[in-house]
């Protein structure tokens, strides 16, 4: 919460929704994640633990990509 959101009264505060496309995104990148670690999984054979480390790290690759996008777009840049 920011300190704007913190000073407005509760009827003149607004609630940011996600847009239909964002949680689109989301979904395509949640099965998308899923897939690679099924990938490497059963078509790899790379065993349980090491498809696991490999679709966390593409999962956190995509938050950084995400939360840096959002801060380029949110500062106007």
């Amino acid at each position: 919460m920011t300190v704007d959101q913190d000073v407005l009264p509760e009827d003149e505060r607004t609630q940011q929704q996600v847009s239909t496309a964002a949680m689109v995104g989301y979904a395509v990148a949640a099965v998308g994640v899923f897939g690679w670690f099924l990938f490497g999984l059963l078509v790899q054979r790379q065993g349980f633990v090491d498809s696991v480390g490999e679709s966390a790290g593409a999962a956190f690759a995509l938050l950084l990509a995400v939360s840096v996008i959002g801060t380029l777009r949110r500062n106007g840049e």
